[in-house]
């Protein structure tokens, strides 16, 4: 049973994509939500809008996470707002590609940066303010667990970097009662990967349902994980991708 009524939840990287779908699927099950984003004001306010059409509370808040002090601001701004936070989804991240002996160390930095130490610090500024049955989620890839194209490996490796902070995590807080897991979606159409982009077709042929996800399939996913019904699973992988690492 999904019912999220009285849950308060934060989701990183909401104004759009997958990270907009996650909060407007937890509001239509009864959680008052917070988004962090980073620049686009105007979509971010747009999801509040759906939240508030749901019926629930909804805030907006900026934060570069690649900025530990705006992670931490963020997750402080949040439990001001809804008095306390449930329910914690590190959704944002940045995709950047290449082999790796023609990436640049800028490019190679932001992806450790966004990817693996923001989703650290965002636990580490969450933690002390969820309580028991609390959710922490991460939004990794599962081009984590096979790479099936190329010009992927330093993204992939640090998407695998959440599947380890998952584990660990679940190990630490299940003595609170407090569940950690990852959910890794496939292609999914999104500004990021689009199913019309240069290497749909490709990702298409090699997925044995044949098609994209859709933002609202990783949300699905998400809201499960987030309700009473997933109570007891905990450091577990949910891969979300049409059977492409089948």
């Amino acid at each position: 049973m999904i019912n999220l009524e009285g849950k308060r939840a934060l989701v990183t990287g909401g104004s759009r994509g997958i990270g907009a779908a996650i909060a407007q699927a937890l509001a239509e099950q009864g959680a008052d939500v917070a988004i962090g984003y980073e620049r686009s004001t105007d979509l971010a306010e747009a999801v509040v809008a759906k939240i508030e059409a749901a019926g629930r509370n909804g805030v907006a808040i900026q934060a570069d996470s690649a900025d530990p002090e705006a992670i931490r601001h963020l997750v402080e701004t949040a439990v001001a707002n809804l008095g306390g936070l449930d329910i914690v989804v590190n959704n944002a991240g940045i995709a950047r590609g290449g082999p790796v002996e023609e990436m640049s160390v800028d490019d190679i930095d932001a992806l450790l940066s966004i990817n693996v130490r923001a989703a650290i610090l965002l636990a580490k500024a969450a933690i002390p303010h969820l309580g028991e049955d609390a959710r922490l989620i991460f939004i990794g890839s599962s081009l984590a667990d096979r790479i099936v194209t190329t010009g992927v490996t330093v993204y992939s490796a640090t998407k695998s970097a959440q599947i380890a902070l998952a584990r660990g995590l679940a190990r630490e807080l299940g003595p609170r009662g407090i569940t950690v897991n990852l959910v890794q979606p496939g292609a999914t159409d999104t500004d990021m990967n689009p199913a019309e982009g240069d290497q749909a077709d490709e990702l298409r042929a090699q997925t044995p349902l044949g098609r994209y996800g859709a933002p609202a399939d990783v949300a699905a996913a998400v809201a499960f994980l987030a309700s009473p019904a997933a109570r007891q699973i905990s450091g577990a992988t949910l891969t979300v991708d049409g059977g492409l690492n089948a």
